[in-house]
């Protein structure tokens, strides 16, 4: 599709960024020349506004005419206040700025691509088209709150970094030979047999376990032939040896 905008705009709150916010990103890519994404968060939301900055960001990486801003915005929302929508608003605008300051001037914002009831007064107010896609929700019946409720139900509507971030983890602890690989190897299995996202489940094995292994190898390897046999009891820890099993497990 040839150009039909010279500056599309998109806007939204991307709690978290999901297929229906990049449908909007898509199709104002595709029809503008410019397209600045403005992500907008409240200090009191469970998902930072950097975290939501980097993945639609990282989203949208091979699109250099794609650029993000994030600002915050803790102001109320009242679709009935002038008040409130000029400060929206000039939020909005402050987000335009933010990306005109790290990759150079923009003209004039000529297009507002929206889901939302408020995309043709949103518009109006910037002086330019509204773009209105799919506001039934029909074409991707998702939204941030049904995902914040419910993350593996919308687990595929997700990037790969949005999934890492709500990803549940399960950390399963204790002494050596009380059953942790084994705990761990069930739950695994347990979480796949439910189906969906959870077939994905998968498990992380101990490092220090397998640094053992290594460790006793390497003791064997130069160890005096005609001496006994290293057994992991003469093996040797020290600080480096603990701060590579955090990296390791990590």
């Amino acid at each position: 599709m040839s150009a039909r905008f010279r500056h599309g705009l998109v806007i939204g709150k991307f709690y978290p960024p999901h297929a229906g916010h990049h449908f909007l990103i898509r199709s104002a890519a595709d029809a503008c020349e410019l397209v600045t994404v403005v992500v907008m968060a409240a200090d009191v939301e469970s998902i930072p506004l950097a975290a939501r900055v980097s993945w639609v960001a990282e989203a949208w990486a091979g699109e250099p005419h794609v650029r993000v801003a994030g600002v915050a915005d803790n102001l109320a929302v009242d679709y009935g206040s002038e008040a409130a929508w000029d400060g929206h608003v000039a939020l909005m605008r402050d987000g335009v700025a933010l990306a005109d300051a790290a990759d150079g001037p923009a003209p004039a914002v000529d297009a507002v691509f929206s889901s939302e009831p408020y995309g043709t007064e949103l518009a109006r107010r910037f002086d330019a088209a509204a773009v209105l896609l799919d506001q039934g929700r029909d074409t991707f019946p998702v939204s941030g709150t049904k995902v914040r409720a419910d993350p593996a139900g919308y687990w595929t509507d997700l990037e790969p970094p949005v999934r890492a971030w709500l990803a549940r983890r399960v950390v399963v602890l204790g002494a050596e030979s009380t059953g942790t690989t084994t705990l761990s190897r069930d739950l695994a299995a347990a979480l796949r047999a439910r189906g969906g996202p959870h077939a994905l489940t998968g498990w992380v094995p101990e490092y220090g376990r397998e640094l053992t292994a290594a460790k006793l190898a390497v003791a064997r390897a130069v160890a005096d032939p005609a001496g006994p046999r290293p057994t992991v009891f003469d093996l040797e820890w020290d600080d480096r040896d603990f701060e590579l099993v955090c990296r390791r497990q990590s």
